[in-house]
């Protein structure tokens, strides 16, 4: 088995969220691999940005609308993919939002309705019709985007915690079903990276902001999309192969333990 990086050549992504941060590096990683990719979010104009990107690099890319809350967008945007590109070989279920840092006495409800529409229905749904169209080729691998508050508690953080922690069981309990039909199912839970959710939201878009983000990482520094890329990758490839219903944490020491 070779450490160098895989090909995906001949192999077809699925990727949400993929207009921007994580997903968006996510695509275009996969696309210069040779995958053939779909770019699914509700960011139209973003969307057709990125497809644009990985066409002008030599790539394959189709740009999918989709609500990952509703399964008739599910179900719409993975028919058009199958449609484009014959099948499905890998998702990467990465869509979601954040919550404001407030206590959960001050959650509104609709507020946290929407964190598990988006966040956690969205991956049970996409799961829930990627499966059947892996079988038909015969195995495939799916990621969740979880988070290191997948894995911990966050003082208020307590709706995006739940959440994230059911995407963690719902990865690991899918895994042990699909696993028999040489589906692999994993959970990633990156730390605070520099995505536009970081940078203009969680921070309040300061440099100050920013540099509290900062401060959360024992690394000294925010990661970057394309570092929760390649672990993505990764997890999708041969080298990944006994890798099953696995929480993975790539977080530069966030959660590792308590600080000093």
């Amino acid at each position: 088995m070779s450490a160098q990086p895989q090909s995906y050549a001949g192999k077809v992504a699925f990727i949400s969220g993929s207009a921007n941060g994580i997903g968006r590096a996510t695509a275009l990683a996969f696309a210069k691999a040779g995958a053939s990719v779909a770019v699914v979010d509700i960011a139209d104009d973003e969307v057709a940005e990125v497809v644009k990107e990985i066409e002008a690099a030599g790539g394959t890319a189709l740009g999918v609308h989709c609500d990952v809350s509703k399964s008739e967008d599910i179900k719409a945007a993975l028919a058009k993919t199958v449609e484009a590109f014959g099948g499905l070989d890998i998702a990467f279920n990465n869509a979601g939002v954040e919550q404001p840092m407030i206590p959960l006495v001050e959650i509104e409800e609709d507020a946290f309705d929407r964190l598990v529409a988006i966040d956690l229905r969205g991956v049970y749904l996409a799961m829930k019709y990627e499966i059947p169209l892996m079988k038909q080729r015969g195995g495939g691998c799916i990621v969740n985007t979880s988070s290191g508050a997948g894995v911990v508690g966050i003082k208020g953080q307590a709706a995006y915690v739940a959440v994230k922690h059911a995407v963690v069981g719902i990865s690991k309990s899918v895994a042990l079903e699909a696993i028999g039909d040489n589906i692999r199912v994993n959970a990633l839970c990156p730390g605070v990276i520099a995505t536009p959710m970081i940078l203009d939201r969680v921070s309040g878009g300061t440099e100050e902001g920013k540099k509290q983000m900062e401060g959360h990482e024992p690394i000294g520094r925010l990661g970057q999309p394309e570092e929760i890329a390649a672990a993505v990758l990764y997890m999708c490839s041969d080298l990944a192969a006994f890798m099953v219903g696995h929480a993975m944490v790539v977080d530069g020491g966030q959660t590792a333990g308590l600080p000093e």
